[in-house]
């Protein structure tokens, strides 16, 4: 076999993609026992986006989308990718993965394809993964992209469920570039699953805890427990921001962005306060988009990427935490 050659990982390109459909927080007061001011205090959200399955939208067009957006602005089409890795809760089928999908609508075959279960983690995730593979010296290409189309899994007779979640989706291309240092340099991918049942979608009635509400008994539709899970983000996002800092002898100087997952305005203003991080160095756009889960990492890097906010040499920090429960973070050198 060949001598392994160290090399680096490069973002090509990034690309999102989200419905043009909205639905406000006036429009979920007509349906249930809320306002627009209810909502916008204990969450932060204004509105969020949510696909038209009479037009034919669901998780696979728009992560297809994603993936299409983010080949086009690397200058690349699906025929260069050597693998598709797709995370997702919300995927159509799970045979097969909507990676292999994708991959067919992109004519990316013989690219490798494969479906990530990680929920809001799910990104950050499959970056972590691709970045690895790349680096074993096996690909040179890796599309990956964090899709959720969340009001297919919303129960819209739970108000506590139904204000948080949009949908969107964010892709990344990543190249193998020939500088060892370039790419992620510090990452983790943990989880929890003895806390499964603060948050989960159950399939069939076997899966609900004995404990479960009777409202927990609605089946294909997402189940949370928000006093628990809540507790979990608050401490669990201010420490794995810490920890991927004190890996790397980072400073909040340092990084050019934190991209973190958009869950709850409290929960990221209660970490940002606890770190003392500045305003401009941790985007926000929970209050136009909700919480689109594996798509929401995604979708905030891509928006500041387009926007020249993360530049070639900064340093950028992704961090993301869900059902699971999981946790992840990325410290990349872009």
């Amino acid at each position: 076999m060949p001598t392994h050659v160290p090399c680096g990982v490069r973002i090509a390109g990034s690309g999102s993609a989200v419905p043009d459909k909205r639905l406000t927080n006036e429009d979920l007061s007509k349906m249930m026992d809320t306002s627009d001011e209810w909502i916008r205090q204990r969450t932060g959200i204004s509105e969020r986006r949510i696909v038209d399955p009479e037009k034919g939208e669901g998780q696979l067009s728009l992560a297809t989308a994603a993936m299409k957006n983010a080949l086009d602005n690397a200058g690349m089409v699906g025929s260069d990718l050597d693998l598709i890795i797709n995370a997702s809760v919300t995927s159509e089928m799970t045979c097969p993965s909507n990676a292999c999908r994708i991959s067919a609508a992109l004519d990316a075959a013989p690219a490798g394809a494969f479906d990530v279960l990680a929920a809001c983690s799910g990104f950050v995730y499959a970056i972590n993964i691709a970045d690895s593979l790349i680096r074993s010296g096996r690909f040179k290409s890796i599309g990956v992209i964090g899709c959720d189309a969340m009001s297919t899994a919303v129960d819209y007779d739970d108000r506590s469920v139904a204000i948080l979640f949009g949908d969107a989706a964010g892709a990344v291309v990543l190249a193998r570039d020939e500088d060892p240092g370039r790419g992620c340099i510090h990452q983790v991918m943990e989880a929890d699953g003895r806390t499964w049942p603060s948050l989960y979608i159950p399939r069939k009635t076997e899966d609900i805890p004995a404990n479960a509400s009777p409202r927990d008994a609605r089946l294909g539709t997402l189940r949370m427990d928000g006093r628990e899970v809540y507790k979990f983000a608050v401490t669990q996002f201010k420490n794995v921001i810490k920890e991927s800092l004190d890996a790397t002898g980072l400073t909040v100087d340092d990084v050019a962005q934190f991209v973190c997952h958009q869950s709850n305005i409290r929960i990221i203003e209660s970490a940002k306060e606890k770190l003392g991080l500045p305003d401009d160095k941790v985007y926000i756009n929970i209050d136009k988009f909700g919480n689109s889960s594996a798509g929401s990492v995604g979708l905030c890097f891509d928006q500041l990427w387009q926007a020249g906010k993360i530049k070639e040499g900064d340093i950028v920090v992704l961090v993301a935490f869900g059902g699971g429960m999981t946790w992840s973070s990325s410290v990349w050198k872009v």
